[in-house]
């Protein structure tokens, strides 16, 4: 492999929760009257940390969400975690192959180290992620699209930011690879190709990863 670490986005990229999150987080906010399409959410807090969706709420609104807004949208979306997460189809395919092959791989997600790791036990990839591979937001001061996340990850993994690549799925994640001065693969699956024009290559299957990676 070209890469001494693969470091992987998680929702939309190992599990298949983007449609899930985002249905639910738009009736979330049109319930307390920020009416928001699916549409909307995705193109606007796909790949985001939650900080974000409470500072566009209020630099639209004025209004502030309610205290209790993360609580309650993460337990409605752990309920539906339960019934319909399933993981990317052809990732575990992925992932076998790197672990067989040595390659160190591990996650760098805005979400919580909850949400990761709820999705994870429902889809079963647990196995193919310990605590040591696992990085968030909540590690670092500054979600995507700011750089902290992924170097953190690559400082804790002990690989130079110019040995790793980054798979995304999010115009945000895309931005905060390059910054971090990482090679980026694009996943198009559920984004358009061209919101992920700066990535050093698309792809739309997973089952092409693993090519594009040697």
């Amino acid at each position: 492999m070209r890469y001494d670490l693969v470091i992987f986005d998680n929702d939309g990229v190992l599990v298949d929760s983007e449609p899930i999150s985002n249905r639910l987080l738009a009736g979330y906010l049109t319930e307390l009257g920020h009416p928001t399409s699916y549409e909307d959410s995705i193109r606007d807090y796909m790949g985001s940390a939650m900080h974000r969706v409470h500072d566009l709420v209020l630099e639209r609104t004025g209004r502030r969400l309610p205290e209790d807004f993360d609580e309650v949208f993460h337990a409605r979306v752990f309920a539906a975690f339960e019934r319909e997460l399933r993981p990317v189809p052809g990732v575990t395919d992925v992932l076998e192959k790197l672990a067989a092959d040595g390659v160190p791989y591990c996650v760098a997600s805005s979400g919580s180290h909850e949400r990761i790791r709820v999705g994870h036990r429902t889809t079963g990839l647990d196995r193919w992620f310990t605590d040591e591979r696992i990085f968030s937001s909540e590690d670092v001061g500054r979600g995507k699209p700011a750089p902290d996340l992924f170097l953190y990850a690559a400082e804790r993994m002990g690989v130079a930011p110019g040995r790793c690549v980054v798979v995304e799925d999010s115009p945000l994640g895309v931005q905060a690879a390059v910054a971090a001065g990482m090679d980026v693969y694009g996943f198009t699956a559920m984004t358009p190709p061209e919101r992920l024009a700066d990535a050093g290559r698309l792809f739309a299957d997973m089952g092409e990863l693993v090519g594009l990676l040697v």
